[in-house]
């Protein structure tokens, strides 16, 4: 046989949480059909040499928002560019589809407020060539990508189509609302939707500043929805939550799991205030040794924002001054913000004496938490130590913090990236991150690829899971290689059903990583403007991943995209086909 693809020498990291092993891997038809040693006679169509990398199957982030992204967009970067090979995007409950014309932009207005993607790009970018959910679907399966693309029916754009202005204003759904919010719920999955996401949380605003339509929505009709899609055999349920009545909410959603017979995840962090995630993850043992199926999404860094010249958090907005040189290009505008007359400015004004009316107040420079603060670096360092912050900084150096963050955030050619960790980094390192992960009933999740775009760029979540948690972190225990591919591929394709993928065996799909391991680094986040209406993003580069393939067709090679768009839809839970013979 002449296969179409053969990787071979490679460490074979299988997925399975076996330790690696020296083997060949060879693909026909979009399958992996033999792991093992292939003969010196054996020929390829296309031949990669393994050598001194391993060899994982391609990652599944089942956390992503690519709902627009993926409609005007056949590269799905960030994530792309991380060794992701199956995303699922239509999470936290907004989305674009069901819509009625009329409606559009409300579900702009939330994508905005929620997820931090400019409204103009999203007018620009979105064609609104459908109005059902099973139109959303042709139409994103019309679009070759570079990756594998499943998503979620979402239950804001649900609630405003099947109850208009009482859903924004979060009216009580009556009986009637919750029957066709769950019979369009349930048509979503049988067209092929992978599950149903919703969210309940106050930080999810529009971009009017509003509460989301799913806020307060009640149990009955969680629960009904829930029932509906259960009685369709398939899906999963996904729900961000502020927990503000911890045991009234989790017996919510023990309710929906019961009634649905659904899997169901949450979001899950450990912050200043609000909800103990160790309560959580207690609720995951009661409800899984209870015969449900509940997990729980963790972020595998720190969650927080990136703040500089370019992104969405710049604290010198808050001054008039600013905003009058904000226009220059970025290095002729740090050279100007460094002069001496004007920075003494721009501090002055930003204490507070002469502030723009016209900037939040919580952008001013003496509102920040210094202490919560740190330079990024590049390398990028995620889990930096309180020793280094812009207050410890500055307490060393006898100066105000306020300077020190400015003059960091205007040196050079202004690039320079300050990075503020919020949840997860309550007590100064990543401990608690460690243990989420180690949790029998969790998954690394929450990079949020295709979101966020002016703050973060998490999509590169996976790559420092490798990097960080297995090799470098020197703060704390790390994990077994084998052990972290297991999670971010066969755990996570499990939990939403794509049994097909994550695991490099006969008979399931070939999607492949070829990892320089010991190589395996990450850059800092740059700003590009590649989104339509000229929006701007993060973006992160990953050096070490030596090749991607997707269904066996090589995506990426050395970091860089081959060209190829072998990625499809998923359309609804998978099996795999079995071996080839």
């Amino acid at each position: 046989m002449v296969y179409d693809l053969v990787i071979r020498g490679g460490s074979v990291v299988d997925g399975t949480g076996a330790p690696p092993r020296t083997a060949d891997v060879a693909v026909q038809d979009g399958l992996v059909v033999e792991v093992g040693k292939l003969g010196v006679g054996t020929t390829a169509r296309r031949t990669v040499d393994a050598d001194g990398a391993i060899v994982t199957p391609g990652f599944v982030d089942i956390h992503t928002h690519y709902d627009g992204q993926a409609t005007w967009d056949d590269h799905l970067q960030p994530s792309a560019g991380h060794g992701v090979t199956t995303a699922v995007t239509g999470n936290c409950g907004v989305g674009f589809a069901p819509v009625r014309a009329g409606d559009r932009d409300t579900l702009v207005e939330l994508m905005e407020g929620v997820e931090d993607l400019p409204g103009a790009v999203l007018h620009e970018g979105l064609g609104w060539e459908w109005e059902s959910i099973g139109e959303f679907l042709d139409t994103i399966e019309r679009r070759p990508h570079d990756i594998d693309l499943a998503t979620q029916v979402c239950h804001g754009p649900l609630r405003v189509y099947v109850m208009g202005q009482r859903g924004v204003d979060r009216e009580k759904a009556t009986p009637a609302d919750i029957a066709e919010m769950g019979r369009l719920a349930a048509e979503g999955i049988e067209a092929g939707a992978l599950g149903f996401s919703t969210s309940r949380t106050l930080i999810h605003r529009t971009s009017r500043g509003e509460p989301i339509p799913t806020l307060r929505a009640s149990r009955d009709e969680l629960v009904g929805i829930g029932r509906a899609i259960g009685a369709t055999g398939r899906g999963v349920l996904q729900v961000i939550s502020d927990f503000e009545d911890f045991d009234a909410e989790m017996a919510t959603l023990r309710e929906v799991m019961e009634s649905s017979g659904r899997p169901l995840s949450i979001s899950v962090a450990h912050s200043r205030s609000g909800y103990d995630y160790r309560r959580c993850l207690q609720v995951l043992d009661e409800a899984n040794a209870a015969g449900l199926t509940m997990r729980a999404q963790v972020a595998v860094r720190a969650i927080g924002m990136l703040m500089g010249l370019e992104g969405s958090v710049n604290p010198l907005k808050g001054s008039a001054t600013y905003t009058a040189v904000e226009h220059l290009p970025l290095a002729e505008r740090a050279r100007r913000l460094a002069e001496p007359s004007t920075r003494a400015t721009v501090l002055a004004e930003l204490s507070g004496r002469t502030r723009d009316p016209n900037q939040p107040v919580e952008q001013m420079l003496s509102r920040q938490p210094m202490d919560r603060i740190f330079v990024l670096g590049d390398p990028p360092d995620y889990e930096p130590d309180p020793s280094t912050s812009i207050a410890a900084r500055a307490a060393a150096a006898g100066r105000p913090a306020e300077e020190v963050l400015y003059d960091l955030l205007v040196g050079g050619d202004g690039s320079t990236l300050l990075y503020v960790p919020v949840a997860n980094y309550v007590d100064g390192n990543l401990d608690a991150v460690h243990e989420m992960l180690a949790h029998p009933h969790t998954l690394p999740a929450l990079g949020d690829g295709g979101a966020h775009v002016g703050i973060i760029c998490d999509a590169s979540f996976p790559t420092s899971l490798l990097t960080h948690w297995t090799r470098d972190r020197t703060r704390g225990p790390r994990f077994d290689l084998a052990w972290a591919i297991r999670r971010q591929c066969r755990s996570t394709a499990e939990a939403v059903g794509l049994l097909d993928r994550g695991l490099l065996a006969p008979g399931y799909k070939a999607d492949l990583n070829v990892i320089d391991i010991d190589g395996l680094r990450l850059d800092a986040p740059a700003m590009v403007a590649d989104l339509p209406a000229g929006g701007r993003r993060y973006l992160q580069s990953a050096h070490g991943y030596l090749c991607t393939a997707v269904s066996g067709v090589v995506t990426r090679c050395d970091g860089e995209a081959t060209g190829e768009l072998p990625g499809r839809l998923v359309r609804g839970a998978q099996q795999p086909a079995g071996v080839l013979t």
